[in-house]
């Protein structure tokens, strides 16, 4: 009797991988990211991707959506302990930073990259498993640090060649100024129950703030005749967030205060902001973030103000190919061709001798005839082709076949050379240099 045959494994359903292609332009992607985050004195910092649980549910908040449906937690069956793939990074941040005392030291600009988790139902632009860029400030606690953020976010768009991301503005004001607005928010939505729907009634008298970011359209209108928040903030509320503003306005950079923007976690106050897109749909929002001074005492560290965002790569990646800004990633400069034993050997050391002067250089392996390697040089794209046979490997030299010339005309190649071995690295980058002249 026939075994029966095994299901083919496959990644979990919103758990995407990157193939070779796309996960070169992901790095090209990164390094500009990686030099923009530092042009502005950014410094990295890495956490695990698995927390304690604790942390999540006090930084983010109970009644949230990401705490009570979306968050991958698991007991450790090893020691018990109970333990969460983060759903997002700003919680670990300010663990790292109390944990290792570096809020008491000067403050700080830190960035991570990183994969994020969350069980949602997997969409274009929202996936379980998804990567964000985060940016936290910790120890600064003036305006001038929030509009920074925000400025940091156009220059980006710039840096990336994307245009059509708005900016959304608003401000959270403090914590009693909230408890105030809460206040009037559950007496007004008591006052037409009929019109919420389950999860506004579930949030009514634990999270009401989190009823003004409904998705449910039998809602709009309600919820934008709903108390706004900025009409309960005090004097020093409101100062801030006019330094904000006014930094933006000598920028030039175009904003819209959107007294509906709250923000998913429990833990912002003062300054919130999203930078958004028509483009991608439903998922619009490619940047957010603000203020949360109260997020490193309420996680055990002295209090500090702070403040940051994050940006979803797999957004932004779509925004720029929709944009046609793919660009090609650097592929190798030389393939190294070679046949026979002695060949062979001396392929190796070349190979090294060009990398340790910088050329990228892939060496043929696995065999083949030279017409089967050379159509493997071709294809690689590969500016030269390296060609070493065993009459080669005796003389000490190599046959260096340009591949492509001062163009990609094949007619401006330039003729097949003999080359000592020893002198080949110096043969390719004068050549280069001869091209971009």
């Amino acid at each position: 009797m026939s075994k029966p045959a095994q299901k083919a494994l496959q990644a979990v359903k919103g758990m995407n991988d990157i193939l070779p292609d796309a996960a070169e332009f992901w790095e090209v992607f990164e390094e500009t990211v990686r030099s923009w985050l530092k042009g502005y004195g950014y410094r990295p910092i890495r956490m695990p991707i698995v927390e304690p649980t604790p942390l999540f549910k006090r930084a983010i908040g109970e009644v949230t959506d990401i705490v009570e449906k979306e968050m991958y937690s698991f007991e450790d069956s090893l020691n018990g302990d109970l333990l969460t793939l983060r759903p997002e990074g700003t919680a670990g941040c300010v663990r790292a930073v109390i944990e290792h005392g570096i809020a008491n030291q000067i403050p700080q600009r830190l960035y991570y990259f990183g994969p994020m988790f969350r069980h949602e139902r997997p969409q274009k632009g929202r996936y379980r498993q998804f990567h964000q860029v985060g940016v936290e400030t910790i120890g600064f606690a003036g305006p001038d640090v929030d509009a920074e953020l925000i400025l940091m976010g156009a220059r980006l768009w710039d840096d990336l060649g994307l245009d059509g991301i708005r900016l959304q503005l608003n401000s959270l004001g403090q914590p009693e100024e909230r408890a105030q607005h809460r206040a009037a928010l559950i007496a007004y939505f008591e006052g037409h129950a009929e019109l919420l729907d389950e999860d506004a009634q579930r949030r009514l008298h634990t999270n009401p703030l989190r009823i003004l970011d409904t998705k449910n359209p039998a809602m709009q209108e309600l919820c934008a005749n709903a108390p706004k928040l900025i009409d309960f903030l005090g004097a020093e509320s409101l100062a801030h967030f006019e330094g904000v503003q006014r930094v933006l306005r000598d920028a030039g950079i175009p904003y819209e205060i959107n007294p509906r923007l709250v923000r998913g976690l429990d833990y912002y106050n003062l300054t919130v902001f999203e930078w958004v897109t028509d483009r991608l749909g439903a998922q619009g929002t490619v940047c957010a973030g603000g203020r949360y001074d109260g997020l490193v005492g309420q996680l055990g560290g002295k209090p500090t103000p702070a403040c940051g965002f994050a940006m979803g790569v797999e957004r932004l990646i779509a925004l720029i190919e929709d944009a046609g800004g793919t660009p090609a990633p650097e592929g190798v400069e030389v393939y190294v061709v070679h046949q026979g034993d002695e060949a062979s050997r001396l392929a190796f050391r070349v190979a090294e001798q060009l990398r340790d002067v910088g050329i990228r250089t892939l060496l043929h392996c696995g065999g083949g005839s030279f017409k089967a390697q050379m159509k493997r040089a071709d294809a690689s794209h590969a500016a030269f082709a390296v060609i070493i046979g065993d009459d080669e490997a005796a003389a000490g030299e190599v046959s260096l076949k340009p591949l492509r010339g001062e163009g990609q005309d094949p007619a401006s190649r330039a003729e097949q050379q003999r080359v000592k071995a020893d002198d080949l690295a110096d043969t390719i980058m004068n050549t280069l240099m001869d091209w971009e002249d």
